[in-house]
């Protein structure tokens, strides 16, 4: 892929552009902008305005109906960047901590070698989705439509994986990513004096005891062998030190890799939630929910996918996919259509350049940074990808 490595440093230069000027979920504007522009320019026809900023590229060539999805995420983090380095974020309080930049740069990368080398028979549905990080611009992309606008026999994505070896992809069947749902607990009491709290009814010591029952869902209620995770990340209440509050607010996450533990949970938060507070003569208000199920690649495609990246980097750096508590929501997508979803190593950090932060290279870390060594790994893994799967007859080769 000589081709692909000779536009390398315009790839890079454009991925840092995307890294320097970071825009949220659905704000994603300047990016898609951009994508469409650089799409345009390759001669590449876009759709634009499916789930409000995603941008589609249609790259068609012969005469075969059958298409394939490539996935991109564009958007960035609330997080303020604690790099220094020149193309850190000019955007106060956003940051590219997740490589979504990279992501980008990868695919339009792989978009103007398919657009110049049309090296295959069939449609490559080049997919920039906004909104990852709020678990619902996949999600907003199909209700708009993506997959009766453009049919697609499968679709893969990609994420670039810190503490991964630059040089290795890693995939596996099943499930890889955990379902995504949130929860918001409302304990009402009645505030009193401090000093006098037999006067009131203390919600705190009642929000405390829900937080510690929680656990026992995961530890006594469900399988050994069924992963989940219940975490209450935030706790809210009060105003003084000298007064009982009137309410205590607990929010947090559960992270599951099948609906039918999802389900479990689910009743069982509800059920500790309403009969502690009940023992306690407190009341309560239960909010939990569902934004995007576990990401589960399918079989065939996976194989697929493994048999492309070890044309590129050798069987023994395609490595197993450990499954992640981590949520993804190229989930909807995999549940409309078979496909894969894989990793791709980003290395230990050391890529960074003089002016990088003392932190770790992480995803959702201030000092991170995506390794732009990826650029024409990733790109040349879409491109074999997409050829592979729409390989022409051997009696037209």
């Amino acid at each position: 892929m000589n081709a692909i490595e000779m536009e390398t440093a315009s790839m890079v230069a454009l991925r840092r552009d995307i890294h320097a000027h970071p825009e949220l979920c659905f704000e994603e504007n300047r990016t898609a902008n951009l994508v469409a522009a650089k799409l345009t320019e390759w001669g590449i026809p876009v759709r634009r305005g499916l789930g409000r900023t995603g941008v589609v590229g249609i790259v068609k060539n012969g005469t075969s109906d059958r298409a394939i999805g490539l996935r991109a995420d564009m958007d960035a983090l609330p997080i303020q960047e604690a790099n220094t380095f020149g193309h850190a974020s000019k955007a106060t309080g956003r940051m590219h901590a997740c490589g979504h930049d990279g992501h980008v740069a990868m695919l339009l990368a792989a978009a103007r070698h398919l657009a110049s080398h049309r090296n295959f028979d069939g449609t490559v549905y080049l997919i920039f989705q906004p909104a990852e990080e709020a678990g619902i611009g996949g999600r907003e992309m199909i209700a708009d439509g993506l997959f009766e606008e453009f049919p697609m026999e499968a679709v893969f994505g990609m994420h670039n994986w810190p503490g991964q070896g630059v040089g290795t992809f890693a995939v596996s069947p099943g499930p890889v990513m955990a379902s995504h749902s949130v929860f918001k607990i409302t304990v009402r009491g009645r505030g009193s004096h401090a000093a006098m709290p037999h006067n009131g009814i203390d919600p705190v010591p009642v929000a405390c005891e829900m937080v510690n029952a929680f656990q026992l869902i995961v530890s006594r209620n469900k399988r050994p062998i069924d992963a989940a995770v219940v975490s209450v990340t935030m706790v809210r209440a009060g105003e003084a030190i000298n007064v009982v509050p009137d309410s205590c607010e607990l929010q947090g996450t559960v992270r599951t890799f099948t609906t039918g533990v999802l389900d479990l949970i689910e009743r069982r938060m509800k059920q500790i939630a309403e009969h502690i507070c009940a023992a306690h003569e407190a009341r309560c208000v239960f909010e939990f929910s569902r934004n995007c199920p576990p990401t589960v690649n399918s079989e065939a495609e996976t194989a697929f996918a493994r048999q492309v990246m070890a044309s590129i980097v050798g069987e023994e750096n395609v490595l197993k996919q450990e499954p992640t508590m981590a949520g993804e929501d190229f989930a909807f997508m995999l549940q409309a259509r078979p496909g894969a979803y894989c990793f791709i190593g980003n290395g230990d950090g050391s890529h960074r350049e003089t002016g990088r932060s003392a932190g770790p290279c992480l995803l959702h870390n201030p000092s991170y940074d995506f390794n732009d060594a990826l650029i024409p790994l990733g790109a040349t893994y879409w491109v074999r990808l997409a050829e592979g799967w729409l390989r022409p007859p051997a009696s037209a080769a």
